[in-house]
């Protein structure tokens, strides 16, 4: 897949306004971490969703789950039967969502990707995500995500130590 950010975001924008989904797109300093992405944005990092592009067995996924947190590979391993867990390499995101890490909007569908979310993120009204480039970030209600995406719940996340 070859998208440039424009089109990832775009296209994201399109698909949610032809569904009827609200969201607000905000534009801010480029930023590289998940704590400086939720100050960017003024808002709290378990908003923050997370989106993982991890290679199980042998099929790329994407993960999603609350910034402040960190992935339990062995309890995904467990659930979903995988003998391998791995996350994708830089160049292996950007060959499927021509994104850079960081930069993925939580939205595995726009990339013919499987799309798994731990339930944690759902203890927030809103969520928050890079929406395509490390300076374009979008907000929308987290029932509105689930309802567009469809995402396989998966609890998949711990305490990042």
């Amino acid at each position: 897949m070859t998208d440039t950010v424009g089109s990832v975001l775009g296209r994201l924008e399109s698909a949610l306004a032809e569904a009827g989904v609200s969201f607000s797109l905000s534009h801010h300093q480029p930023v590289f971490t998940s704590a400086e992405a939720a100050a960017a944005r003024g808002t709290s990092l378990h908003s923050g969703a997370k989106a993982l592009i991890l290679k199980g067995d042998d099929r790329f996924v994407m993960v999603v789950l609350p910034a402040d947190l960190a992935l339990d590979s062995k309890a995904l391993r467990k659930q979903l039967g995988w003998r391998g867990l791995r996350f994708a390499t830089p160049e292996e995101v950007r060959e499927l969502t021509g994104l850079t890490p960081g930069s993925i909007p939580p939205f595995g569908s726009l990339f013919g990707l499987a799309t798994f979310c731990d339930p944690r993120l759902g203890e927030n009204e809103s969520i928050n995500f890079n929406a395509g480039s490390h300076a374009d970030s979008i907000q929308m209600i987290y029932a509105a995500y689930v309802g567009y995406e469809s995402p396989h719940m998966v609890a998949c996340s711990k305490e990042s130590s």
